[in-house]
């Protein structure tokens, strides 16, 4: 066990790596504190594997991990926290737009039993209409719909208490809501401002893509948060919305047509006009049928989260090969 491990996902950084480990080593050696830094690469085209060795030879309590293809920072951080022994687990971007020298204030933070410290980059090196606005908006939304709200659920460096990530199990692009998660649990957050710096090398990996992902990957997280072990509750909620007035149309059409037969009204008789035609006889049944459909799918997810929560813990990547600093003299 140590006292810090710090976690960055690395893809195709061939520039920044060099910069990166000696910043890392520069921060972390003075702190008096026992410490790891793991780096995933996340399945780099260019010579980031061969600088992650130079680094890991050149500067100790390196590990390094390599992916035999990307697939993506979610697995690359999914690796690196069950690599990582540190009590305090903090997580980074490879790019050097996090400054590792905010990492001592992230530490002193957690150091009074804040659970999850989570950056915010409120001073963004970024342009403003493709990379700030929409994180904006993001933020917002996420905030919103996961109830936790934080200005930069997108700022890769946080802080994490051991018992916070060890339970972690991470998919599609799910690290950014960790807080949301870890906050569903009990876990207490706080939120400090951190320094961000432009990038000098390299090319930013976020797209408009990657921002639809996001989206669909919060309603699997609302999902989670409100319905993991009662599914049916949702699904039932749905199926009622269809359900209700299918079945009061067909209700109210059932009892004009008997009134009629009794002999009641020109109410009853214009019910009876109504259900002659097609769109007021197929209506209610489809509704009817649409919240028979939704309890059946709530139904059947009750018995797959059954099979979610019992199911084998099989990871998200695959390891090609790992490499650490030769041990000190």
């Amino acid at each position: 066990m140590v006292d810090v491990s710090i976690v960055a996902p690395v893809y195709n950084e061939e520039e920044n790596v060099p910069l990166l480990c000696k910043a890392l080593h520069d921060t972390l050696s003075p702190l008096n504190r026992t410490y790891e830094i793991i780096l995933v690469d996340d399945g780099s085209s260019d010579s980031s594997w061969e600088k992650l060795c130079e680094g890991a030879n050149t500067y100790p309590h390196i590990q390094l991990i390599r992916f035999r293809r990307n697939f993506g920072q979610t697995a690359a951080m999914s690796a690196g926290f069950k690599a990582s022994d540190g009590d305090v687990v903090i997580t980074m971007d490879a790019d050097l737009q996090n400054d590792p020298a905010d990492i001592p204030m992230l530490l002193e933070r957690s150091d009074k039993g804040i659970d999850v410290v989570s950056g915010w980059r409120k001073d963004r090196k970024d342009a403003f209409i493709n990379r700030k606005l929409p994180s904006i908006i993001a933020n917002a939304l996420i905030s919103r719909i996961t109830g936790v709200h934080l200005h930069d659920y997108g700022c890769t460096l946080k802080a994490y208490k051991r018992e916070v990530v060890e339970g972690l199990h991470l998919y599609g692009e799910m690290h950014r809501f960790i807080p949301a998660i870890a906050s569903w649990v009990g876990a207490t957050l706080d939120e400090v401002p951190v320094n961000h710096r432009a990038r000098q090398f390299g090319t930013t990996k976020y797209g408009i893509s990657r921002t639809f992902r996001v989206i669909l990957d919060l309603m699997t997280v609302k999902f989670l948060l409100r319905y993991s072990t009662h599914p049916i509750q949702m699904f039932g909620k749905v199926g009622a919305f269809f359900g209700i007035p299918g079945l009061l149309i067909l209700a109210t059409l059932i009892g004009g047509n008997i009134a009629y037969f009794f002999g009641h009204g020109p109410i009853a008789a214009e019910l009876v006009s109504m259900s002659k035609r097609p769109m007021w006889v197929i209506t209610p049944f489809m509704l009817v049928l649409f919240f028979l459909q939704f309890i059946s799918m709530g139904l059947l997810a009750e018995i797959q989260i059954r099979t979610y929560h019992e199911s084998q813990d099989k990871p998200i990547y695959v390891i090609k090969e790992k490499y650490a600093s030769p041990p000190a003299a």
